[in-house]
């Protein structure tokens, strides 16, 4: 699957997420790295090309940079955005708070997909399929172990036609596994998503015994 991953940073070469990002987007082959210009031709050639597009930003006051906003207003008219219909669409949001601010209540107040609902509206006029967000929180705190937990999930959203599906993420460790055998994170967290799966399946078998 093609992916073409559209990074609006309004300072992409000083951002240690973003280049965390670019170094985990270069393990997946079909993905293509592509900051965003105002080149409208050039950008709509690389958006059609493409079987997943993915939106990539730094959530700024709680909404998308202006540099997204400005790219979309040129590039996204009605009558082109038809033309990516039964494409894939993503959203990986790097945010400067905890997840857990994101609800009524807490810190912020809203949740997050109620300030990422433009990206959902934005896929419904166009046809396109809308995949769950990916989220990054506050990414400068996080430890080596937990980084190493979104570069998998990381490039899994940029390759897996479901990028939830516990089915698609064992296949994808398969994988990962048959080209370094010696990759010891990967195989321990294959076996953690293994036996997670085999208690969840044995849950719904004594729900359904009981049934």
């Amino acid at each position: 699957m093609k992916t073409l991953i559209i990074v609006a940073h309004p300072d992409l070469d000083g951002s240690s997420t973003q280049a965390f990002l670019k170094a985990s987007a270069a393990g997946v082959t079909a993905a293509t790295w592509h900051p965003v210009t105002m080149s409208v031709a050039a950008e709509r050639q690389a958006l059609l090309a493409a079987e997943r597009i993915v939106v990539q930003f730094p959530l700024y006051w709680y909404a998308a940079p202006a540099l997204l906003q400005a790219w979309l207003a040129a590039v996204w008219t009605l009558p082109f955005a038809r033309q990516l219909a039964g494409k894939s669409f993503g959203v990986v949001v790097s945010l400067g708070r905890p997840l857990r601010d994101f609800h009524p209540g807490a810190a912020v107040g809203v949740s997050l997909d109620a300030l990422l609902s433009p990206f959902a509206a934005l896929a419904q006029t166009a046809g396109m399929a809308l995949l769950p967000p990916l989220a990054i929180p506050q990414f400068a705190y996080q430890t080596e172990a937990q980084k190493a937990r979104l570069l998998v999930r990381y490039q899994q959203y940029l390759s897996l036609a479901a990028p939830e599906s516990f089915q698609q993420q064992a296949a994808w460790w398969q994988t990962q596994l048959a080209q370094s055998p010696e990759a010891g994170l990967l195989a321990d967290t294959l076996a953690q998503r293994q036996a997670r799966l085999a208690s969840l399946r044995a849950a719904l078998k004594e729900v359904k015994d009981d049934e």
